[in-house]
């Protein structure tokens, strides 16, 4: 089968229950499995109605919404492939996108994102129509490219009262390795690549991953990352579609905490960053408290790391530790538990390293963080956690029928059915990436003899110093972004003596350090100019670098203070996070050599 039918077999099946929630003013309402079908027809229809041929590209520009859905399913059931685009890029890098995979179409979600395509339009000769979810400003209405979905939708349906056989024929017609969709990599080195991903490279992912990761048609996920990402895409997406779960969309990043109240989700898909900053709540509201509420939750905490530690040891804790665990569950963890919905069975965890401790503390709560690894070029997963075989500082055991190898120099080697076919009109990069049927990842690892994968860097990323010392900047990066007054952290010393790093802190805890002190400043740059402030921070690295035994040449010697975030307005990172470690590097080079005058 190929995802379209998936779909429409589960539509037939699952009829008039709820398949996705969405936020329409003060709460959220249902859309049943038969209007989600209904809108794909009539989007497919709409589209064949348009001349949309076998085979064509269509691009997607849109936050996580319905309509985003009923795009994705109709682009692919006219055996067409789509494009997605983060609702984040700006009209060059929009405009790049639908030139480099050659669409014909585009849909948009909000005025704001039609701008762009119309300011991307003179440079993209080839796309012929512009499809708008929302309502179209006046001063489009009448732009010969520009349609409503909602006209687009009726053309469909216009069309299908002759023509549903036509459609149905077209679904049915996919082959398991035609294109499903151009996912664009996220372009840290160079210009984005568009990596091809065939039905079958989806539907074996989520075979594998579903036959792992227990999903039914009791979960809710709530759906916060955005689809143009292929984490989101396979895992937050087609796998509910495959199994029958609901999906709730979140309004907004910072509207997760509240949607989680409001959808009361089972499953999660999400990023170290999130979980970093519920952490941070939790452990701040605790320090906040006071009396025997502060003393009962840090005792709960501690039970909780000697949860973790028997099962990372491999032991079943005493019957004195599970009495202590069942109370620290009914006095503290349950709260949690609510302020997560109610209902949290487990997250899943991706995109970037997830630091230990915080899988040591979620697990010992009840809530664990199922960490996994993969790329978008293998759809993505290539190795996960789950229920009953979680390996604390892994990403996990490898997949049924996937293969993994390391190579002599340490980079990770993956071959298997989810592996693309290669990246769209760029054959030189696909001959580097992709040598026979294996796929050189880029990333740094080791198999244990369970078949666990452990990642330690990308190959790229790796810094040699001048005494020849090869250091992964992420282990250490990670473990100082644990620390409460350090938000961004970004190793540097290529060939260099030592090890300096750029530092963004968390303004606010330093703000209230700096207030706490009596430190005045009269902004952000005479606060971190503070000497004060500035031997704090070092004893706060320092602390960091020896309760974890960094060794001497790995360790933070000298460090620069940022007074801003790394960000995507000022192409320092991508929209899935990544660092673009050598535009931030040249970026702040002068400030970086000053450290080294000496």
């Amino acid at each position: 089968m190929n995802l379209v039918q998936i779909f429409f077999e589960q539509a037939r099946r699952l009829g008039e229950r709820n398949a996705m929630l969405v936020k329409r003013g003060a709460s959220y309402t249902g859309i049943s499995w038969r209007e989600w079908a209904e809108n794909v027809e009539e989007v497919a229809g709409g589209l064949l109605s348009l001349g949309l041929k076998k085979g064509e590209k269509v691009g997607l520009l849109s936050e996580n919404r319905p309509e985003w859905a009923y795009a994705d399913l109709g682009i692919l059931a006219c055996a067409c492939a789509d494009v997605p685009i983060y609702p984040t890029n700006r009209v060059p890098q929009v405009a790049y996108l639908i030139n480099n995979s050659e669409a014909v179409f585009l849909f948009v979600s909000t005025a704001e994102q039609l701008e762009k395509a119309l300011a991307a339009l003179d440079s993209c000769p080839g796309l012929k129509h512009i499809f708008v979810f929302d309502e179209i400003p006046s001063e489009f209405l009448e732009h010969e490219k520009v349609m409503a979905l909602d006209d687009l939708k009726e053309a469909g349906r216009q069309w299908l009262q002759t023509n549903r056989e036509r459609l149905e024929a077209t679904w049915n017609s996919i082959q398991d390795d035609d294109l499903a969709t151009l996912i664009y990599t996220s372009g840290t080195t160079g210009d984005p690549k568009g990596v091809m991903l065939t039905h079958n490279n989806f539907i074996s992912n989520v075979a594998t991953c579903s036959a792992r990761v227990e999903v039914n048609e009791n979960d809710t996920f709530l759906s916060h990352l955005p689809l143009s990402h292929v984490l989101e895409r396979m895992a937050g997406y087609y796998l509910p579609i495959y199994n029958g779960a609901i999906i709730a969309y979140a309004e907004a990043i910072d509207k997760v905490p509240q949607n989680m109240g409001e959808t009361h989700p089972t499953i999660m898909i999400s990023v170290p960053r999130l979980f970093e900053k519920i952490y941070d709540r939790i452990y701040d509201g605790a320090q906040q408290s006071k009396g025997l509420k502060k003393r009962i939750a840090f005792w709960a905490f501690a039970v909780a790391e000697k949860i973790s530690v028997c099962h990372d040891q491999g032991r079943e804790p005493s019957a004195g530790l599970k009495l202590q665990h069942n109370l620290a569950q009914k006095l503290v963890f349950a709260k949690l538990g609510e302020k997560l919905g109610g209902r949290l069975r487990f997250f899943i965890s991706g995109g970037a390293p997830l630091p230990r401790k915080l899988a040591e503390f979620f697990y010992g709560t009840g809530y664990p963080i199922f960490e996994g690894y993969g790329l978008t070029e293998t759809s993505p997963v290539v190795a996960v956690n789950y229920t009953g075989h979680l390996k604390f500082g892994t990403v996990g055991p490898v997949l049924e029928g996937v293969e993994v190898k390391i190579a002599e120099d340490g980079e990770i080697m993956v071959k298997g059915p989810n592996v693309a076919l290669g990246y769209y009109r760029n054959p030189e990069a696909t001959r580097e990436a992709f040598v026979g049927d294996w796929f050189y990842t880029g990333d740094i690892g080791e198999l244990d003899a369970e078949n666990y994968l452990r990642i330690t860097d990308r190959k790229k990323d790796l810094i040699v110093t001048a005494g020849g010392k090869n250091i992964a900047p992420q282990h250490l990066e990670n473990l100082l972004k644990m620390d409460k007054y350090l938000s961004e952290v970004m190793l540097y010393g290529d060939r260099r003596k030592f090890i300096s790093a750029l530092i963004v802190p968390d303004f606010e805890k330093v703000e209230e350090y700096a207030l706490k002190h009596d430190i005045l400043s009269v902004n952000r740059n005479g606060l971190l100019e503070n000497p004060e402030i500035r031997a704090m921070i070092s004893r706060r690295i320092e602390k960091v670098q020896d309760e974890n035994q960094i060794p001497d040449y790995e360790r933070v010697k000298k460090f620069v203070l940022l007074t801003s975030e790394f960000s995507m307005d000022n192409n320092e990172v991508t929209p899935t996070l990544k660092l673009k470690r050598k535009i931030v590097t040249g970026k702040y080079q002068k400030e970086l050599d000053a450290l080294y005058e000496d």
